[in-house]
């Protein structure tokens, strides 16, 4: 037979002897979770130190033995983050390859670190630190995007442009207030995240394997320490719950979605056809054979990567949606799947917050194209129930007629003559004129959350008192 190498060996030792050799190939393949959960080291650490530290307090173990399992995770930290640890996957995950390594460092004191808890409780501990971090991060990364969109609708509160239903030109707005839609948009994304974050501020660990320990543990100790509001309430629920991984994806499709729809908007608005805006060079990329092209491939790149964080989405909920209580090795497959979309919201969100900062608003062809596909119909109708007393369906059949005229002309509705608009209806006077600009037409919509650009400056302002 031949030698048993030193991986095998750690290998049966962790098993505790159950096994007689070390795993297949194929079962050493499948199991093997160190690949990706090394993401963890950070958090794995974090928590074993406060976990020794809890035990000693409790006289669980000697105050000798904490210090020294301190001192070895520590070094293990710097050897990692140093890039000289070696992970191992024959020792699965990152809580055996950090577990060996001290007892390599410290021998036997080594072995009273797992005291009361496993690595059940251990990985929900890590995967919750590290999601709860994630969650921080988002939150900072939308109150960018946020802040860039308050200053453009700022610099742009006055700045005609078309607004649009089914992509057709429908009543003229401004560019701020279309900014400040993308506001509200991201800021419910932000108040999601602060929710999770509250829904998710609960510390598993000494839930143990799924009933608790018989170890006279302080778990609001170890809340405490590691920055949680309280300790998690039910030890079969800690184990088997995967709610804030879930409660993260959902929160980060949402958001791709709205980055989606934002990134669509700049592709249409970049083409020479709408010319509404000029990406800058560093969110743009050229063509290898037509000298002319500027493509908006950042955009393109944040309106795909929506896919992929739906797809995470989709996965894990298909891995939770069949599991019996309590732990099952399915969900060792969620980390892949929260970390990638993590990545990727992260990349996406930082890429929108440096294109809108960058792009330069075209307002001369904002302007020209608010007035095409007689965006002011509504104004000219509002104008008859107001000033002519016509019922609104009365008024929408004056109206209508006087497109169909201005049609017939080639002009907009402005370039009619009184004469051509009293042929219509009697009741229509000079002052029809003061509302069928595109500039009146935005000024007059004074209503909350309206597109004055009065009321879009104060919505600025609330938001500036809240971001």
């Amino acid at each position: 037979m031949a030698e048993e190498t030193k991986d095998t060996k750690s290998s049966n030792q962790m098993w505790g002897g159950r096994f007689a050799s070390g795993p297949a190939a194929i079962m050493e393949e499948i199991n093997a979770s160190i690949g990706f959960d090394k993401k963890l080291y950070a958090q794995d650490i974090r928590g074993s130190i406060a976990h020794a530290t809890m035990l000693a307090h409790q006289g669980i173990i000697s105050n000798e033995d904490k210090d020294k399992i301190i001192e070895g995770l520590n070094t293990i930290l710097s050897e990692i983050e140093s890039g000289q640890f070696e992970f191992s996957r024959k020792l699965e995950d990152i809580h055996m390859n950090i577990e060996a390594r001290l007892a390599t460092l410290i021998g036997p004191a080594a072995g009273r670190l797992h005291t009361a808890r496993s690595r059940n409780d251990q990985v929900a501990l890590d995967f919750r630190l590290w999601v709860k971090e994630e969650l921080q991060k988002t939150e900072t990364l939308l109150t960018n995007l946020i802040t860039v969109f308050l200053k453009r609708a700022e610099e742009h509160a006055d700045t005609v442009m078309p607004g649009f239903t089914h992509l057709q030109t429908a009543q003229p707005v401004t560019f701020g207030h279309h900014c400040m839609a993308y506001v509200e948009m991201f800021g419910r994304d932000r108040q999601r995240v602060r929710h999770a974050i509250e829904h998710m501020d609960e510390s598993p660990i000494g839930s143990a394997a799924l009933a608790g320990t018989g170890y006279n543990i302080d778990r609001h100790m170890t809340a405490k320490a590691l920055g949680f509001r309280e300790p998690t309430r039910n030890s079969i629920d800690t184990v088997s719950d995967r709610d804030f991984a879930l409660e993260f994806l959902s929160i980060a499709a949402i958001c791709a979605t709205h980055l989606s729809r934002l990134a669509e908007e700049i592709v249409i608005w970049s083409t020479s056809q709408f010319s509404f805006i000029r990406l800058s060079d560093a969110f743009s990329t050229g063509s290898s054979i037509m000298p002319q092209k500027k493509n908006p491939d950042a955009a393109e790149l944040v309106r795909a990567k929506t896919g992929r964080i739906n797809g995470s989405l989709i996965a894990l909920l298909t891995i939770m949606k069949g599991l019996p209580l309590a732990y099952s090795k399915d969900m060792q497959e969620d980390k892949e799947q929260v970390f990638d979309a993590a990545e990727s919201l992260e990349l996406s969100l930082a890429a929108m917050t440096g294109m809108i900062g960058d792009l330069e608003v075209r307002a001369d062809k904002m302007k020209a194209a608010a007035g095409s596909g007689y965006s002011t119909a509504t104004d000219l109708a509002d104008w008859l129930v107001r000033e002519a007393g016509l019922p609104f369906r009365d008024a929408h059949h004056v109206t209508g007629r006087a497109v169909a005229m201005a049609e017939e002309k080639s002009c907009d509705l402005a370039d009619l003559s009184l004469e051509d608009l009293q042929s219509i209806h009697a009741a229509i006077t000079a002052d029809i004129y003061n509302v069928l600009t595109v500039e009146a037409s935005v000024a007059s919509r004074k209503s909350y959350g309206g597109t004055a650009p009065d009321e879009v400056r104060k919505q600025i302002k609330w938001w500036r008192a809240r971001n």
